[in-house]
C-alpha cells in the first residue's frame, strides 16, 4: 500500500460498498450510513437489491460507470479475491477489506493492479479517528 488508510480517506470522495445492507443490525449498513452523514458519495454493490438503503444498488463495481476512489468490501474473506478483480477493472483507486476481512490473494491482485490496498480494518473507525468528512 502507497497511501495510508488516512491519506486514502483524505482524498476521497466517492466509495463503493460492496454487500451493503438495509439491515439496521449489520455493519454493512451501519458503516456506510457514517459515510454519507460524513458527505462521502456511497455506492451500493449488492447484486440482491437494486436498491439499498435508498440508493440505487448496482450488481457489480462494472455496472457503476463512474470513477471509484475506495471500494469498502463487506463479504467473507472467500469473495474478497473477485472484488478485487472487479476493482482493478473498475479502475478504482483503492480497495479496502473491513475488519476481520484478510486476503493475501486480494493483496496480490490488487496491488499489482495498482490500488491501494487496506485489510482488517474498519473504515468508519479510521474516519472518525481521523475526523475526516466531505462537508
Amino acid at each position: 500500500m502507497s497511501r495510508s488508510p488516512k491519506e486514502l480517506l483524505d482524498t476521497a470522495t466517492t466509495i463503493a460498498v460492496v454487500g451493503m445492507s438495509d439491515d439496521p443490525s449489520k455493519a454493512a449498513c451501519r458503516i456506510p450510513q457514517d459515510l454519507i452523514r460524513a458527505g462521502f458519495t456511497v455506492i451500493p454493490v449488492n447484486p440482491f437489491h437494486e436498491v439499498v438503503q435508498g440508493l440505487r444498488s448496482y450488481a457489480t463495481l462494472a455496472d457503476i460507470g463512474q470513477p471509484i476512489d475506495i471500494v469498502d468490501v463487506f463479504r467473507p474473506p472467500r469473495d474478497a479475491p473477485e472484488v478485487a478483480r472487479q476493482s482493478v477493472a473498475a479502475g478504482a483507486g483503492a480497495l479496502w477489506l473491513q475488519l476481520g476481512i484478510r486476503s493475501a490473494e486480494s493483496r496480490g491482485i490488487a496491488t499489482a493492479g495498482g490500488l491501494d490496498y487496506v485489510e482488517d480494518l474498519c473504515i468508519m473507525v479510521m474516519r472518525r479517528e481521523a475526523g475526516i468528512t466531505r462537508h
